[in-house]
């Protein structure tokens, strides 16, 4: 599959007025960890992430009339001002995919986003955005081509766009659970885009994540230069058939009601990511003496206590805790005694398993 396989076709008459469309869609928390990859965005190793509800992405994608054909024009507002750096971004996205949606050099753009979260908040931006935009991108093909496709070609072709974007985004376009990147363990699965995972044991359609915020400020390096720092990591070929693994066997546990390995897998997941970006070449460390006092916390209070809880890590210091519906109240008193006590920023993001993206224009 290559973009060929998703034609698009360029407008048969000038655009005569502004055509607008709008999406809201989520961003997503990976359990089993995308680190690594090659070509356009392609997966060293499957993973595996939740779609979450309250953290998602605002977006209005609107084409304007324009006199000439030419490269992509685009007019970039986020949180109602101008953004030139992130602009830069998706111009050289919305360049790469002309070949899907040529009408892009006929006409002009204006691109209005907004988060419902804050920057650096260990929630992928990235996701949302690239995901929300790729499914203006293929709803305005339709508006300005009458583009024909059904719920599952639309959400497939999203996916395949926003991977191209950032490749996180592809997971964010389904509800629940999802996997990118080729796995035996669920059919259908690709490198080229998402899929749903829809054998899912009902105990963690209610699953819980509060992110526990350790630092708001930028991380000193990103998630593209970590990818990078992955060619030639000496332990590669392990964690690609760790992950595979680790896929594979928490299908099982979620499929199954199975807490307990569950817990195991998603928190070895959390410290094999960090791992390795400390062990890469010229290797970095993004948790913080408050990230390890704060995991070091959820795993003690598990055994004192017996709660299902866990944490996650993205590529970042703040902390995702994860637990179940029927314990909420035990784990939000912990949360507040004890988790956030002495925490400089006292700060928390309550989300939760979410049903995907929504079309709002």
């Amino acid at each position: 599959m290559t973009n060929s396989d998703f034609p698009g076709s360029e407008l048969t008459s000038v655009l005569a007025e502004p055509v607008s469309v709008s999406w809201q869609s989520p961003s997503n928390i990976a359990l089993v960890k995308y680190w690594g990859k090659t070509w356009r965005q392609l997966p060293v190793n499957p993973s595996l992430s939740m779609t979450l509800s309250k953290a998602f992405t605002e977006t209005r994608l609107t084409a304007l009339p324009r006199i000439t054909e030419g490269s992509v024009e685009l007019d970039f507002w986020f949180e109602g001002k101008q953004n030139t750096a992130f602009g830069e971004r998706i111009i050289k996205f919305l360049q790469s995919v002309t070949d899907i949606f040529p009408w892009l050099s006929q006409v002009a753009l204006k691109l209005e986003t907004h988060n419902t979260f804050p920057h650096s908040a260990g929630i992928a931006s990235s996701a949302s955005a690239f995901s929300a935009l790729a499914l203006c991108l293929c709803s305005l093909d339709m508006e300005l081509n009458g583009v024909l496709l059904d719920e599952t070609e639309f959400r497939q072709k999203a996916s395949y766009v926003a991977r191209l974007g950032s490749g996180s985004a592809c997971r964010s376009l389904f509800p629940g659970f999802t996997v990118w990147g080729k796995s035996k363990a669920l059919a259908g699965s690709s490198d080229l885009l998402a899929v749903l995972v829809s054998e899912i044991h009902p105990v963690f359609t209610k699953l819980k994540d509060t992110i526990l915020i350790v630092t708001d400020k930028e991380k000193p390096v990103s998630s593209s230069e970590g990818h990078s720092r992955m060619i030639g990591h000496p332990f590669a070929e392990a964690r690609i058939k760790q992950a595979t693994r680790n896929t594979a066997d928490l299908l099982e546990a979620m499929k199954t009601g199975n807490k307990n390995d569950f817990i195991r897998i998603v928190e070895n997941e959390a410290f094999t990511l960090h791992a390795l970006m400390m062990t890469s070449d010229n290797g970095f460390m993004l948790m913080h003496p408050e990230t390890v006092r704060i995991i070091s916390r959820i795993q003690e209070i598990r055994k004192e206590t017996g709660l299902d809880i866990c944490f996650t890590l993205d590529a970042g210091p703040n902390v995702h805790l994860l637990y179940f519906e029927d314990q909420i109240e035990q784990v939000n008193k912990l949360i507040v005694e004890d988790l956030l006590k002495n925490n400089e920023q006292n700060m928390r993001i309550d989300d939760f398993y979410g049903k995907g993206p929504v079309k709002i224009g």
